[in-house]
């Protein structure tokens, strides 16, 4: 988590625009260090208080969420289906941490939300390596979806496809059959059929 902290800090300083921004953002990185009941409390706070940037938010829930504090989901799952691909990634890491068992839900809702395609890769890797109850029918759909429509998310197709296979249920057999026909997901297609036929493997 240090690491990935670190990473994540860096961002968020790169983005601050002003001295306060910049002064507001070392105390929130001062109350993170004191790891202390109280500063998580404050933490939580700084969740649902108006006003607050989103890049406190973000820190606040990564902070909360790593320690396993199920206060920040609702402000992952938020993040796991932002515009900017960093805030997804980083969101869709705590969430697979957090443990809680409504975001496996949450990540096939936004998998398959058709008017957020575009910003649904995080949540479909997200079901993948969860691989819950939700995670094959979510991607199934979505898939069937993308095969579906006129404008295709190629991207979002062939993480559909991909993790499938790395899943290795039988029940993709179909959608994935399907998603053979088209050149541009035809090898990944078969390579994941392969492994759904060889077991997973």
């Amino acid at each position: 988590m240090d690491e990935e902290f670190r990473v994540l800090t860096d961002r968020v300083r790169a983005s601050l625009s002003s001295p306060e921004e910049a002064r507001a953002h070392a105390s929130l990185l001062a109350l993170v260090r004191q790891g202390t009941p109280a500063a998580r409390e404050q933490l939580a706070r700084i969740l649902v208080a108006p006003e607050q940037p989103l890049w406190a938010r973000e820190t606040a829930a990564f902070v909360l969420g790593s320690a396993g504090d199920r206060r920040a989901f609702e402000t992952l799952v938020l993040l796991l289906n932002y515009r900017e691909p960093a805030r997804c990634a980083t969101a869709a890491r705590v969430l697979a941490r957090l443990g809680d068992p409504r975001t496996a839900r949450a990540a096939a809702a936004l998998a398959t939300n058709p008017l957020r395609t575009a910003y649904s890769l995080h949540p479909i890797r997200l079901l993948v390596e969860l691989r819950a109850p939700e995670s094959v029918p979510a991607l199934v759909a979505a898939l069937e979806r993308q095969l579906a429509a006129r404008d295709r998310h190629w991207p979002i197709a062939r993480a559909c496809v991909e993790g499938l296979g790395a899943i290795g249920d039988e029940r993709a057999v179909p959608a994935l059959t399907a998603a053979a026909r088209h050149p541009r997901l035809s090898a990944a297609a078969a390579a994941a059929m392969a492994r759904i036929s060889g077991g997973g493997t």
